[in-house]
């Protein structure tokens, strides 16, 4: 059936909800597969993909919470969640963890440190011997902490999904009110290819009346 775009408030709100739920299952992704990483042997291991793992889930989780959201997490989500422990502790430190990986220093020294080198202090010729860079490290925290982290994301998760169930009923009724005719001039959405591209040839190639699978 046609499909068309709702650009009123309660519609923006529920958008929002569905993609943090998509970002909470995200998050609970990279951890079911952090875990697998996490127990392979460190000779073994590829310590490349476990930083990679935390590190989208720590944004993505950050994401969560943005303020430019019509709908946001927010802490009082988090205090509500049925999870023992020092929740909202952990919580902040996922978000401090997340302001670390997004923010950009305003000092490159920041980021790495550049020290010299001294010859011993009892050297009778004491001088600088050379320089050493010292760079910042990037750790994955252990499987307590991705555990921690994707139950957290869950519970979440089924927090807003029951709210979006809800707002989908309110979306409803906001539409039911909106005048037919002009809703029904509007681009449709959820189509490929869009509606007035339908008829092209596709550069004059026949493709022998196949549908490539619905797409």
């Amino acid at each position: 059936m046609p499909t068309v775009a709702l650009d009123v408030p309660s519609a923006h709100v529920l958008a929002d909800q569905a993609s943090i739920v998509a970002e909470l299952q995200f998050v609970m992704d990279c951890c079911k597969r952090l875990l697998t990483e996490l127990a392979e042997p460190e000779e073994d291991g590829d310590q490349l993909i476990p930083l990679a793992l935390w590190s989208s889930a720590v944004l993505a989780y950050g994401r969560c919470f943005s303020k430019g959201r019509r709908f946001a997490l927010t802490g009082e989500d988090v205090r509500s969640v049925p999870l023992h422990g020092a929740v909202m502790k952990f919580h902040q430190w996922v978000l401090e963890e997340r302001d670390k990986l997004a923010a950009r220093a305003a000092n490159p020294a920041e980021g790495a440190k550049v020290g010299a080198a001294l010859s011993p202090p009892e050297q009778k010729d004491r001088r600088v011997e050379g320089i050493v860079i010292f760079a910042s490290s990037h750790e994955v925290v252990n499987d307590v902490g991705v555990r921690q982290l994707g139950g957290l994301a869950s519970e979440l998760a089924k927090q807003t999904a029951e709210k979006a169930q809800e707002q989908q009923d309110v979306v409803l009724k906001d539409a039911q009110q909106l005048n037919l005719d002009d809703l029904y001039r509007l681009p449709q959405i959820g189509t490929w290819p869009p509606e007035d591209n339908g008829a092209q040839d596709n550069g004059g190639q026949d493709n022998g009346g196949q549908d490539n699978g619905g797409t």
